[in-house]
């Protein structure tokens, strides 16, 4: 069976919000998820990312852990109360740091992330990762 073509609708209809407060990384990580073909919603910290999602329904939130005024971790444990309270299904939340050690990494799962990528981030393993949540929600397994 071909779902190429289901997979690139999925990706149209992708709704991503980046929650990074540096203004550099925000436009290099809004150049590349356009050329694989997403738009993206950008906040500049984990309370802004919170309130843009009780306005707005998104699929994907590629989160910075290191912020103001809320880091990632508190802002996606917030996020993860509130689908709870509120019995809505949980959005996919993928880490986005510097920080690449394994202690990193426990930490963001036991906050409520999906996934972690490492930055400098690499094209290849952010289409990989997209593709994969993307055709999850295609077969409603999200």
């Amino acid at each position: 069976m071909d779902t190429s073509g289901q997979l690139d609708s999925s990706i149209s209809s992708f709704v991503i919000l980046l929650a990074e407060d540096n203004p550099v990384n925000q436009k290099v990580a809004k150049r590349v998820l356009n050329h694989l073909g997403y738009q993206a919603d950008i906040v500049n910290n984990g309370l802004k990312a919170v309130k843009a999602i009780s306005e707005k329904s998104y699929d994907l939130i590629l989160m910075d852990i290191q912020m103001p005024e809320m880091d990632g971790l508190e802002a996606t444990k917030y996020i993860r109360k509130q689908e709870a309270e509120s019995q809505l299904p949980p959005i996919v939340i993928i880490a986005m740091t510097a920080n690449a050690t394994d202690d990193d990494q426990n930490l963001c799962r036991d906050a409520g992330m999906n996934d972690y990528i490492s930055k400098p981030i690499q094209i290849d393993k952010l289409k990989n990762l997209l593709q994969h949540y993307a055709s999850l929600k295609t077969t409603n397994l999200v």
